[in-house]
């Protein structure tokens, strides 16, 4: 549920406004809403001290740890910004030899066929009236080289030659003479290993740092409380001697706020907020809805403070989408174990051990969709060996369509009785209940376009009383005219929007047949080598591991993708949830 805020106001005397603000960190309850723009030397300090820090811990995140013998730089007072600028410098560096390197490594491809040679020699043999330029030639157009010039072959390829021309004048040559390189190739090869050597030196020393990432991290975390509290100080209101400070509280958390200001002599009024205030959400669900909340921060998308906290039905629909769109009980039990393997490798690492639990419910709707259709890395193998779907019906391609259809259906009318309960006892409540007769009358008109079934008679009644219940209550007024006059424009503009979105659950079935596809396919090919020889079994084997891997590794994307948006955008769109708030942030210690 979205937790109902109040709006405050807290007055303090100018003197006393550090201490106010360190005992509403303390208590950790008020989101804070700047009254003016927070400006001054310290918060631009701050920025620059976290982008700087910040900088420093992701380049430790890019290099993986060779080896943890560093206990006591772990354990040594630290000068983070000294450190910070080491590894900064030392990465820059890296960057630097890599690219040089890169150069380095074009030019002796370029001038391996050369041999190695001491380009200055040709400047001095030069100012002695000998000219040696390179060249490469075609075997057809040697011809075209005047007489009076010495042509050394030093190396041929195919039918080009890269040879010396050799005169005592700088006469006129008809082909792009080659720019000679600043250091022979020798010099190139050592000029490499010794870029390799720094480089190597280089990873050592940052490998090094990689054990106080955690406590860069930790001061990282500090300098953003920090920044938090300055841009709370700079960004309060004053009036004379006054300070006030605007912000926002869950409703339960007025007594602590109360307690406090009674206590420290503060001024401080408790509102509701106005309609067109952009008050914070802040959800608050029971536990098994708030294994949803890694997926949501994960998008980074939060419903507005108006609008509804959909996360229960989000999260079953999207176990649902899960399970069908993987489809496969292996599968399953490859992300169930991956899941227990991370958790045990990094479990103690991480706080939150919710991501956990949620793929390994997410890993056992798969699992129970695989067992329903008698799907464990594939099908056919499965019915040879006289392994039977639990429900035969959902492997046949039209019934899933329509259950697909009917998904669609059901998951859209849930938004709309939904906001129809909020309407009441409002008349407007009948034009949600009017949308659900019409995405019903949608699923059986999809069933007789797509799938070639008859419609019912009783379809074209559900659709006509649905459209009249949205002409006549979408908007009520006393001037009826002006009311269907909205209601007209509101099924003008969503009436296909429902037959579409309905349809468009088949997605759900079109990308679980194409992981099944990909799984039959490797499948067969494995099978079609046969084990005759140690040799093709492992050719069998390694086919097996590479299809069934794509699926493994491609089927979350899907989810993300498929099941992500019938819950965001379908479903939330029909809830009239644009997800266009903004997380309540209380100021913290």
């Amino acid at each position: 549920m979205i937790v109902p805020m109040k709006k405050i106001t807290l007055l303090v005397q100018e003197k006393d406004n550090l201490s106010a603000l360190r005992m509403l960190r303390s208590l950790g309850i008020v989101h804070v809403r700047h009254v003016q723009a927070p400006r001054g030397k310290d918060i631009v300090s701050l920025q620059e001290d976290i982008a700087f820090i910040s900088e420093a811990i992701e380049i430790l995140f890019k290099y993986e740890i060779k080896d943890l013998a560093c206990m006591e730089l772990a354990q040594e007072p630290l000068d983070w910004k000294y450190t910070a600028k080491h590894i900064i410098d030392l990465h820059k560096r890296m960057d630097q030899l890599q690219e040089y390197s890169k150069s380095i490594i074009h030019n002796i491809s370029e001038w391996e066929l050369w041999g190695d040679f001491d380009p200055d020699a040709f400047k001095n043999l030069a100012e002695k009236n000998i000219y040696i330029r390179l060249y490469k030639i075609s075997v057809s157009e040697l011809s075209r080289i005047p007489a009076e010039a010495v042509v050394k072959t030093v190396s041929a390829e195919k039918d080009i030659i890269y040879c010396a021309v050799i005169s005592r004048e700088k006469i006129d040559i008809p082909f792009k003479e080659l720019i000679l390189p600043k250091m022979g190739l020798a010099a190139m090869k050592a000029r490499l290993a010794q870029d390799n050597a720094a480089m190597e030196n280089i990873r050592k020393d940052i490998h090094k740092f990689i054990c106080i990432r955690q406590r860069l991290q930790y001061i990282k975390g500090e300098l953003e409380k920090e920044m938090e509290f300055q841009e709370a100080l700079r960004g309060m209101g004053q009036e004379s001697s006054i300070v006030y400070l605007n912000g926002f509280i869950p409703h339960d958390s007025q007594d602590a706020l109360l307690a406090a200001a009674r206590k420290e002599k503060w001024g401080l009024m408790i509102d509701e907020p106005a309609e067109d205030e952009d008050v914070p959400t802040l959800l608050r669900n029971p536990r098994w809805v708030s294994l949803l909340n890694p997926v949501l921060k994960l998008l980074e998308i939060v419903p507005g403070y108006r609008e509804l906290d959909t996360s229960a039905v989000f999260f079953i629909f999207f176990g649902m989408f899960f399970g069908i769109l993987i489809g496969d009980a292996g599968y399953g039990l490859v992300y169930f174990a991956l899941t227990m393997v991370m958790q045990k490798k990094l479990g103690n690492k991480i706080k939150d051990k919710k991501p956990f639990f949620l793929f390994y419910i997410l890993s056992s709707c798969a699992i129970f969709w695989g067992f329903l259709t008698g799907t464990f890395f594939g099908q056919v193998w499965c019915a040879k060996i006289g392994l039977r779907p639990l429900v035969p019906a959902l492997n046949d391609v039209k019934f899933m369509q329509a259950f697909c259809f009917f998904v669609g259906a059901l998951h859209l009318s849930i938004a709309h009785v939904w906001r129809a309960s909020l309407k009441l006892p409002s008349l407007s409540a009948l034009a949600e209940f009017g949308w659900v007769g019409i995405l019903w009358s949608a699923f059986l008109f999809a069933k007789m376009l797509i799938l070639g079934e008859p419609l019912p008679s009783f379809a074209q009644w559900i659709l006509l009383s649905g459209i009249s219940l949205v002409v006549l209550f979408t908007d009520p007024r006393k001037n009826i005219f002006k009311g269907i006059g909205s209601g007209l424009g509101a099924l003008a503009l969503s009436l296909m929007n429902n037959f579409t979105d309905v349809v468009s659950y088949v997605r759900l079935f079109a990308v679980g047949m194409a992981g099944l596809a990909i799984a039959e396919t490797c499948n067969i090919m494995a099978a079609s080598l046969g084990g005759g020889s140690f040799i093709l079994a492992a050719g069998s084997v390694l086919i097996l591991i590479i299809g069934h891997g794509l699926n493994i590794v491609l089927g979350p994307m899907s989810v993300l993708v498929h099941g992500v948006r019938l819950n965001v955008l379908e479903f939330s769109g029909h809830a009239s949830v644009t997800w266009s708030g903004q997380a309540y942030k209380p100021l913290k210690q």
